[in-house]
């Protein structure tokens, strides 16, 4: 994997985004790999595909790219809202790749995948609509809540200049699979529960310490009255995926 992105050609566009733009889709289609099946390569999608830019020519897997001159540290900017929430409740999100260049080096700094089953509806902050002068106005954008999506589901590609083996990345991604297979609302809390899990910061906690999260998993699902009942059932559920390990006496351990 090359870490530069290609410069020829880009003095014929006037717009900063644009130059980004073909050159990091130009660099995807020459370096990325699938993370699902062992191609080695992604094909460019057609112009008539709205959020997916690469296909994988073996697995068909559907792949949306998104660019920042610096690093991803909270939120991602989306597309439409109500576009976003319909993709994840109907289950048709694509996967999302993250790429972090320099402007400075004109490389590759860090790139990770997010798999298209790890967005739970809690990560899709809804934005402010456009004003009156704006030329869509009135129309409706998203962010993407990274600290909503469990580190778990956040998987390195590039880590800091580093370029990680496609292997290693496979299993990541192999190891998450079992989320696709939940429904969607129950997929939803499960990823919140891991992400609250991953927030202790330890590999070893109690029942007692996701319960102190009661009120969060509240506001986060305003419809349902039995969080504590969500809460030990989405812990059967990461135990079943051998996310988790129950050591007994309302205590486990992260495997």
């Amino acid at each position: 994997m090359r870490l530069a992105l290609p410069s020829g050609g880009l003095d014929r566009y006037t717009s900063p985004s644009q130059r980004t733009r073909v050159a990091t889709e130009a660099w995807a289609e020459s370096n990325l790999f699938c993370p699902i099946c062992p191609s080695p390569h992604l094909e460019p999608s057609g112009a008539n595909t709205p959020a997916v830019d690469f296909t994988c020519p073996r697995c068909a897997s559907l792949f949306q790219l998104k660019s920042k001159s610096g690093p991803f540290t909270t939120k991602i900017v989306d597309a439409a809202y109500a576009a976003m929430r319909a993709a994840i409740l109907e289950d048709r999100t694509p996967n999302l790749f993250a790429l972090h260049y320099q402007p400075g080096d004109w490389k590759v700094h860090n790139l990770f995948l997010v798999p298209r089953f790890a967005f739970p509806l809690t990560a899709i902050e809804k934005r402010n609509p456009l004003g009156p002068r704006a030329r869509r106005a009135g129309w409706i954008g998203c962010n993407i809540l990274l600290d909503r999506i469990p580190a778990d589901a956040r998987i390195p590609i590039v880590l800091d200049g580093a370029p990680q083996p496609p292997a290693a990345v496979r299993a990541r991604y192999r190891q998450l699979t079992p989320f696709a297979k939940l429904a969607v609302e129950k997929r939803g809390w499960t990823l919140d529960v891991l992400n609250v899990v991953r927030s202790l910061g330890r590999d070893e906690f109690s029942l007692a310490d996701v319960y102190a999260f009661e009120r969060d998993l509240a506001r986060l699902h305003p419809g349902n009255r039995h969080v504590r009942d969500k809460i030990r059932q989405q812990l059967q559920i990461l135990r079943k995926m051998e996310i988790l390990e129950f050591l007994g006496h309302g205590r486990y351990r992260l495997l």
